[in-house]
């Protein structure tokens, strides 16, 4: 291992570790590399002949000039990739999460990878998330590494292989902080709605969010027990922790939220209870499936009138991306008194969330989703036929 730390980001071993046409992957999630964007833009413009592929940046992308790359893909471009993918400057491949390891092994193999690590007492180790992150690492790829003291010890797994790392120096920042708005009182009923749906010991996957807070405060309220497993884990699990209704050590591939977070989620690594796990963990279908049963709360940009899912965006804004939607739903239709719920207002800015087409491809079928939910109520879909689907979503999205 090349040691670096406390320097400046040395661009010349970055550009000693780039051949020339190399695919460069860089690390997503809040933990993302922010201190090296600069060099590795710096380097495409340079070289000319550069890939990027990387994921779900949650937070704002200073300093990484898309342009300057040959080509850069995301496989997540949701948040902080948005309107660069609405422009073109990224190109979003249509993926579900638990599909990412095998493209990064595959047709997008990278060269290279950039990251952020925590300095360990064995070596640098994985902070916020653990992501396809783990499995281009086990491609035996260079792993370019920008130390950061102020990550979450979170991520379970070796320390980094000391053989691929080179350290492009040390640059203390810690995770992206994220804070979601309070919830509206839509969402607040919906919160309500879904904990009526739970009982104790179910496997709860939800989203951050706004809405996902709503359902945090709706199982607090119910005071029901449950086991955390979810592909975004956010402030709401401290609270469920703190209210003495987790069941089980939480599971997640990235972490998304306060400091508080980020610094309970480092107390339980350190004491040998990691939250985060590599993406072959976390959405695995037989996992996921079995006991304990689970409940996967989704949202949506819009519902057409069979129930179909829409995630990705409007006929003119892009939302997100494909994710872990289709992975979650798909297990809890399958998981033995499990369901798969989509919970989202009726109206967004007065018009409906329910259409007669979708704007964009279809994201999670409609046989994938057990029940619906809006703030007037849910609709339980299972075992109808489709006019019946139709007729109980009419109770729930009036007008």
């Amino acid at each position: 291992m090349s040691d670096a730390a406390g320097m400046a980001l040395d661009g010349g071993i970055l550009a000693s570790l780039a051949r020339p046409g190399a695919r460069v992957a860089l690390a997503d999630g809040c933990g993302s590399p922010r201190a090296a964007y600069p060099a590795l833009s710096a380097l495409a413009r340079e070289r000319g002949d550069l890939r990027l592929l990387t994921g779900w940046l949650p937070g704002p992308v200073d300093g990484l000039d898309l342009d300057a790359f040959a080509d850069a893909r995301t496989v997540m471009p949701g948040w902080g990739l948005r309107r660069a993918a609405e422009a073109g400057h990224v190109r979003p491949v249509p993926a579900r999460l638990s599909a990412v390891p095998a493209l990064v092994a595959g047709p997008l193999r990278p060269d290279l990878l950039v990251l952020a690590a925590a300095p360990g007492p064995v070596g640098p180790v994985l902070g916020a998330e653990a992501s396809w992150v783990r499995a281009v690492i086990d491609l035996g790829v260079p792993l370019a590494v920008v130390l950061d003291p102020e990550l979450p010890r979170a991520t379970a797994g070796p320390p980094l292989p000391d053989a691929q790392v080179f350290v492009l120096g040390e640059a203390p920042g810690g995770p992206h902080v994220h804070t979601a708005g309070a919830p509206s009182a839509a969402h607040e009923a919906i919160g309500r709605h879904v904990a009526a749906l739970l009982t104790d010991g179910v496997r709860l996957q939800w989203a951050p969010g706004q809405l996902g807070a709503a359902v945090v405060d709706g199982v607090r309220a119910a005071g029901v027990r449950v086991h955390a497993d979810s592909g975004l884990l956010g402030d709401g699990v401290v609270a469920l922790d703190r209210a003495g209704l987790l069941l089980s050590d939480p599971v997640a591939t990235y972490l998304v939220g306060s400091p508080e977070l980020y610094a309970w989620a480092d107390e339980r690594g350190r004491a040998g209870h990691p939250v985060v796990h590599r993406i072959e963990h976390t959405h695995d279908p037989s996992r996921l499936s079995a006991d304990p049963p689970l409940v996967s709360v989704n949202t949506a940009v819009e519902i057409d009138l069979d129930g179909q899912v829409n995630v990705e965006g409007t006929r003119t804004a892009l939302v997100g991306g494909i994710g872990g939607h289709p992975d979650y739903a798909a297990a809890a239709t399958r998981s033995v008194r499990g369901l798969s719920v989509i919970a989202l207002a009726a109206e967004h800015r007065g018009r409906s969330t329910r259409v007669d087409r979708l704007s964009r491809p279809v994201t999670t079928a409609s046989h994938d989703v057990d029940v619906v939910v809006t703030e007037h109520g849910p609709a339980d879909l299972r075992g109808l036929d489709r006019a019946e689907r139709r007729h109980a979503l009419d109770r729930i999205f009036p007008g």
